[in-house]
């Protein structure tokens, strides 16, 4: 019983996240846009000579298909109409960042649960245009030139790979200024609806989604409060998640059918996360059956 009042608050926020938030389901189809690309984890010692490179940013992923802002599954974003005003007529894809440690904020503006001027804060970073002729290089090219339409559409910076310790000295330069990681795109890759092999993610530690699937309770100084969460992968693989929670987290611990992110150090020969732990409640959207 020690646990119901944190699930009644839980359910509540939960009620007032649906009728507040910003992000909705949408009533059409995304037809102007594939399913999203998303990426592989890269093999350290492997050539980057091949690829375009830049920082992988800790945003709200956000398609543009033309006419309004989507997440990741299909749930439109109800930017204010001065933040897309001047964005071009065609599909995008691409973060809503606020700079480092911002993403709990971005989350919040994201769903609605901030005034409109707080979108005032972040703007939208390109990193492909699925509709462009040609390989992400030529695609790139393409792209770049809208960074000259609106102060709130930026351009992800893109260099070409040269070696294994460049790329290595520069993951290093990124995360000791607060960036995740980065991500390699092959120059003449095509678009690719899923997961795709010409794109790679390229960070410290591995990271994934999970879905809550029950609430275990604490022992000892954890008694009365969470002591694991009992997960699941998109891919069906369920573990346990007992590390990584503060004191609050654990008086009131994220919702069983939400999803969250956590770190992990590979996983086992069985396919289990090795030594996994809680990093955030992804709330920035309804996670679609991939994670990337």
């Amino acid at each position: 019983m020690s646990l119901l009042n944190p699930y009644i608050r839980l359910l509540l926020l939960s009620a007032f996240l649906c009728t507040t938030s910003s992000i909705s389901a949408d009533e059409t189809s995304l037809h102007n846009l594939p399913n999203p690309e998303l990426a592989n984890v890269w093999q350290a010692q492997s050539s980057p000579s091949d690829f375009l490179v830049s920082e992988k940013l800790d945003g709200v992923r956000a398609r543009w298909d033309g006419e309004r802002l989507y997440s990741r599954s299909g749930l439109i974003i109800a930017a204010p109409h001065w933040f897309t005003k001047g964005f071009p007529d065609e599909p995008l894809e691409g973060e809503l960042w606020g700079g480092y440690s911002s993403f709990d904020q971005v989350s919040l503006i994201a769903r609605g649960l901030t005034d409109d001027d707080a979108w005032r804060t972040i703007q939208y970073w390109l990193f492909d245009a699925p509709a462009a002729a040609g390989g992400f290089e030529q695609r790139y090219h393409h792209f770049q030139a809208f960074e000259r339409l609106t102060p709130y559409l930026r351009v992800i910076p893109q260099t070409r790979g040269t070696d294994v310790n460049a790329l290595q000295q520069r993951l290093d330069d990124i995360v000791t200024r607060g960036g995740e990681g980065l991500v390699l795109h092959q120059r003449n890759a095509p678009i690719v609806a899923g997961r795709s092999p010409y794109l790679f993610k390229f960070k410290p530690v591995d990271d994934a989604e999970a879905k809550v699937l029950a609430v275990l309770p604490g022992n000892g100084k954890y008694a009365g409060m969470m002591g694991s969460l009992l997960v699941e992968t998109a891919e069906g693989v369920r573990f346990k998640i007992g590390t990584g929670f503060s004191d609050a987290e654990r008086r009131t611990p994220p919702a069983i059918g939400s999803w969250i992110t956590f770190a992990h150090n590979g996983v086992t020969s069985s396919g289990k996360p090795r030594f996994a732990r809680f990093l955030r409640v992804r709330l920035d959207y309804e996670l679609s059956h991939d994670a990337n």
